[in-house]
């Protein structure tokens, strides 16, 4: 549906541009809704394969697959799409649903044996969860660490669907340059990742690493919003590394922290809800973000924020100083959590235990 869709969309086809906004949109959905069941089952399926002891390390390598599978992904589809035409997008899109769909296949093949029936929570269970979350979520410490994942997760995910447009509307890339951003912010991503668990492993403070990453971030957004008035691709592609790097380090910290207060008696509920709270507040800021940048960016194109205003990129740039503000109410919740003294006793080896993909 997706190709096809997107090419009804440029007004080529004879019932106009509507149906393929609408099966666009579906399409969008359906590849949401797909990625959404298929990673939690298999994050799910990995933790029930795996022995207690690897479990850390095998979802930290399959996050890791995740974002080598981006990098390698973008720049791959980046250049195949240098020289850009309708039909190549349809092949790509094509292709890349077929080769999606054979490697998980061959992933999940016969990997766990089928069963029938199930089981059902019963009501003191309901009860006893309910009690768990009231206790939890009632600590100040807790309700803190959540407000800045939350910020830091909007934040960060409002970027998500614009960075590419951005590129190509403003700063006039072409769709395979773009592409290329998505393989910047991965290896950023990577290399935050990377740094994190070297630091939390000699003692380093989570909240106060969480706090370096969400201001990478506001530097990043800053190199973003320059890249603009500059015409600089250079500092839309720092800005867009730096905010991949960034959040790595936020969010493995943030889930060491949450990994500390389930340690103190939270238990699995600690890092249910960062988990939660994390992917929901990424999601909302990502369609915040769309609704944001159409709206504000048809306003200044029709001249009702003033002729200073009359530029593609000023929806955009809305965007960007809204996750900078995010990411400022991050650091603020952040600082109390932070601690000065570095603990020096060995941590255990370093995984992302329940890390949402």
């Amino acid at each position: 549906i997706m190709p096809f869709a997107l090419l009804v969309m440029t007004g080529h086809g004879q019932s106009g541009p509507l149906a393929g906004e609408i099966f666009g949109a579906v399409a969008f959905l359906m590849v949401g809704a797909g990625v959404a069941v298929t990673q939690t089952a298999g994050l799910a399926l990995a933790n029930d394969l795996a022995p207690p002891e690897a479990r850390p390390r095998v979802v930290s390598l399959l996050y890791t697959m995740l974002l080598v599978g981006m990098l390698i992904s973008s720049v791959v589809l980046g250049r195949i799409l240098t020289n850009f035409t309708e039909t190549q997008l349809v092949g790509v899109i094509q292709g890349t649903a077929v080769i999606t769909l054979v490697l998980n296949v061959v992933a999940l093949w016969k990997q766990e044996v089928r069963q029938t029936g199930g089981t059902t929570a019963s009501a003191e269970e309901d009860q006893a969860f309910a009690a768990r979350w009231s206790d939890f979520t009632a600590a100040p410490r807790t309700r803190r660490l959540l407000v800045a994942v939350a910020l830091g997760a909007a934040g960060f995910g409002m970027q998500d669907i614009l960075l590419e447009p951005y590129g190509g509307q403003v700063l006039g890339l072409s769709v395979g340059r773009t592409t290329a951003l998505t393989a910047l912010s991965s290896m950023g991503t990577l290399i935050g990742l990377s740094l994190a668990a070297q630091a939390l492993a000699q003692g380093r403070d989570a909240a106060r690493i969480a706090a370096c990453g969400a201001l990478a971030g506001i530097v990043a957004f800053a190199l973003v919003v320059f890249s603009a008035p500059m015409h600089s691709v250079a500092l839309l592609s720092l800005g867009t590394t730096g905010i991949g790097f960034g959040n790595g380090l936020f969010a493995v910290c943030t889930l060491t922290a949450a990994m500390a207060l389930g340690e103190e008696g939270g238990s699995g509920l600690a890092l249910g809800v960062w988990g939660a709270v994390q992917a929901s507040a990424a999601g909302l800021g990502i369609l915040a973000s769309g609704a944001i940048r159409d709206v504000i960016g048809a306003a200044a194109m029709a001249g009702r924020l003033g002729p200073g205003f009359v530029d593609p990129a000023t929806g955009y740039s809305i965007v960007w100083h809204v996750e900078i503000f995010l990411l400022f109410g991050s650091l603020i919740a952040l600082g109390p959590l932070a601690r000065r003294a570095v603990d020096a006793s060995p941590r255990a080896r370093f995984g992302l235990t329940e890390f949402p993909t």
